[in-house]
């Protein structure tokens, strides 16, 4: 399904799990993952909740025109497609790039979220993070998304991920390259997160029952980071998963899933 975000850009939505559900969950995506990405996770929560899986503009099956977009403005979007399909408030579990439009639909739009899931999250940037992240800058400049990934992988995958990947390493290169051949939308997705000011002091005012969840082995956002999230959210709860790295929506499922599930139902 699409609706139109109010620049009049098409941003694409998928709407699983039980229709009748009094619970919606939204599933925030990763820097290039699309709402395909959540196809191990769906089945966990299918049974009980209305499941809403939307590509950010610059993603999947969205608009890849117009300008960059701050995180203020992905949020405005998934605040459209809430108000499209008449879900007054709705669980918000972002990942990654997608947890820190969850952050912002938290400080933003308190009343839209009954709970806050933050997972493979920060929300400052350290001397180490801002060299990775030059990395993939510059990769995705001079040899595309290709090169980018080469890169990008040991970052967000455990080291016993490649001792026993779920998906072949070279399967996902191929799949994953052939879902970002626009880099120039993935310069735009990487700008809101240049761009973004330390927001720890925004966090402070996020009211909605909050999980931090975390890799113990992520490279990217090591669990210090995750940790100031959750000091910087009042009583919000953090979980950490031993031995798995960034990417918890094909890492850790099962333990992600039920971190989620316990979070929810209390």
């Amino acid at each position: 399904m699409t609706c139109k975000t109010s620049d009049n850009l098409t941003i694409f939505f998928d709407v699983q799990g039980n229709q009748n559900a009094t619970q919606s969950i939204v599933f925030l995506n990763g820097l290039s993952q699309s709402s395909v990405s959540w196809i191990l996770t769906t089945p966990f929560f299918k049974a009980d909740y209305k499941i809403v899986l939307i590509d950010f503009i610059f993603q999947g099956q969205s608009d890849k025109t117009g300008e960059w977009r701050s995180f203020d403005q992905h949020a405005k979007d998934v605040i459209t497609v809430l108000d499209f399909l008449k879900i007054d408030s709705a669980i918000i579990a972002g990942l990654s790039y997608g947890s820190l439009v969850a952050q912002n639909l938290g400080v933003n739009s308190p009343k839209r979220v009954s709970k806050l899931i933050l997972m493979s999250t920060f929300a400052n940037k350290t001397p180490y993070y801002e060299a990775i992240e030059l990395s993939w800058w510059r990769a995705l400049e001079f040899g595309g998304y290709g090169l980018m990934l080469d890169i990008m992988l040991p970052s967000v995958l455990s080291e016993n991920y490649f001792k026993n990947p779920l998906i072949p390493i070279e399967l996902m290169k191929q799949t994953r390259q052939e879902a970002n051949e626009d880099k120039q939308a993935l310069f735009k997705l990487m700008r809101a997160t240049k761009e973004r000011p330390d927001y720890r002091p925004e966090l402070k005012k996020i009211t909605s029952p909050t999980l931090v969840i975390q890799g113990e082995k992520d490279l990217l956002f090591p669990v210090h980071m995750a940790k100031e999230v959750s000091d910087s959210i009042a009583n919000a709860e953090l979980i950490v998963i031993p031995i798995v790295g960034h990417t918890l929506n094909l890492e850790a499922v099962p333990q992600m899933s039920k971190a989620i599930l316990d979070f929810i139902k209390i």
